[in-house]
């Protein structure tokens, strides 16, 4: 069953370039409209990773700023790149391309040492290792059946949810993290994202996220919470500069660490290529995620001459996918529109900046419990019987759910398992492909009713006919 809008919109207003989903075509204010809205829900995961490898590079204010500003611009040539395609490259569908944060602590490690020269060499040959590998690592996407990609997605909303509720309690770092002040104004935004989706229909219903954003803003505003002052302060216009930083230096230790790293962010990207397929309801096959692939580490591979650090597909944005029910790749390409925009007008940027982190933590609870949502919806059509797919979905959802749950579980492993097992994204994806190529494709010593877990279910559906 897929995922499908509530109600239908206007011939008018909608119109089908071909048979797949993704390539609706709305008016140019929809466009605008749904395209802003996955900016402002992933704004805050853009700017993030600059700011904290800024800070341990330590980098003078007006260098951070240009961190974030190159991450922009990057982000939005990344997103049109991913949605638009170009030869090759690109998956053309609709996912939103930002900074990654699985790059960060590894970044850190380097530039609180060196500065960031060497992190952006490291970089370079890393996105160029990826680039390469991008054709071979597609086709590892057979080992991706439903029982695998459904645990996935689950874990994926699992591991949003810590940053929905610490943007609710204030944003990492505040003074008054956890006040009821914070979580006021992210459940008032809740609550209006659940008035408007529940009372509204139609176009409305779904800008919800928007207009919750919005409204929410604007209270936190009147009520001294948000603070527009440094937009007097911001340059109307700042073109990306090239080498900023200088020229990119290579160091085989952090070219190793960053290598690790990118095989991470295609494991993410692979995982969030899947799953938007699977929520979208269009094919995706080995041809497709390897186009995908081949975009993020292209844009990876060139975020160091603007001065920023590698592009990743963006998790929460499937979520608003998934809750929307816009499945088209142009509206997300007209938000890679807006992220290009942030990143030539640093006065436009700092309005979006404005938007407390509580108000995002409101709405990112529902973005990311969609994400969740979507998973059960997948593993719902599994099927359980006479298999081991249950040992599956429970060990590799208890795995991927560990850095969550025990941040400090994987600090005595090697560094390089270490930056793979901490992201619960990859080490979902691990053990899934791994148990599900073990006792579904090995079939050797396979025999009915060998599970536990599949009789146990069996006899329960049993006792509630009865």
């Amino acid at each position: 069953m897929r995922l499908r809008p509530r109600t239908t919109t206007s011939a008018t207003s909608v119109r089908a370039a071909s048979t797949r989903p993704e390539d609706q075509m709305y008016g140019p204010g929809q466009l605008l409209a749904y395209g802003t809205q996955h900016i402002l829900t992933m704004y805050g995961g853009v700017i993030a990773p600059p700011l904290i490898v800024g800070g341990a590079a330590g980098l003078s204010p007006g260098d951070m700023a240009l961190l974030v500003t190159a991450g922009l611009f990057l982000s939005g040539l990344a997103t049109l790149l991913q949605t638009l395609g170009l030869g090759p490259f690109g998956s053309r569908l609709p996912i939103v391309q930002g900074i990654s944060f699985a790059s960060v602590s590894t970044m850190v490690a380097i530039a609180s040492e060196d500065g960031v020269r060497p992190v952006f060499g490291a970089i370079i040959v890393a996105g160029l290792i990826g680039l390469v590998a991008s054709s071979f690592f597609a086709q590892l996407v057979r080992l991706f059946p439903a029982v695998v990609t459904g645990t996935i997605i689950t874990v994926i909303g699992l591991s949003l949810m810590p940053v929905a509720f610490t943007w609710a309690m204030g944003g990492a770092g505040a003074k008054d993290l956890g006040s009821m002040e914070n979580i006021g104004y992210a459940g008032l935004t809740l609550l209006i994202i659940l008035v408007i989706s529940r009372v509204f229909q139609g176009a409305v219903s779904r800008l919800s996220i928007l207009i919750g954003l919005v409204v929410g803003t604007t209270v936190a505003a009147l009520t001294g919470k948000a603070d527009f002052s440094r937009v007097g302060e911001s340059r109307i216009v700042s073109l990306p500069q090239v080498f900023h930083f200088g020229s990119p230096t290579f160091e085989v230790g952090a070219i190793v660490s960053m290598t690790i790293v990118v095989f991470v962010i295609m494991t993410e990207t692979t995982a969030d290529i899947l799953a938007i397929g699977e929520i979208v309801g269009t094919d995706v096959d080995a041809k497709r995620v390897a186009a995908g692939l081949r975009a993020d580490m292209a844009a990876t591979t060139v975020a160091p001459v603007f001065g920023t650090f590698p592009a990743s597909a963006f998790a929460q944005n499937v979520g608003l996918v998934a809750l929307t029910g816009i499945k088209s790749r142009y509206a997300v390409a007209a938000g890679g529109g807006v992220l290009l925009l942030l990143g030539l007008l640093p006065v436009v940027g700092a309005v979006v900046a404005a938007i407390p982190y509580p108000v995002l933590g409101g709405a990112g609870v529902v973005l990311f419990g969609s994400v969740a949502a979507s998973g059960i919806r997948t593993l719902s059509r599994v099927d359980y019987q006479d298999n081991l797919n249950m040992v599956i979905v429970s060990v590799a959802t208890a795995v991927g759910v560990i850095p969550i749950a025990a941040p400090t579980f994987w600090d005595a492993f090697p560094d390089w398992f270490a930056t793979i097992m901490h992201s619960g994204i990859s080490a979902t994806a691990l053990v899934a492909v791994v148990l599900n190529v073990l006792f579904n494709e090995v079939r050797a010593g396979n025999r009915p009713g060998a599970s536990v877990f599949a009789a146990a279910e069996s006899s329960r559906d049993k006792l509630t006919t009865h």
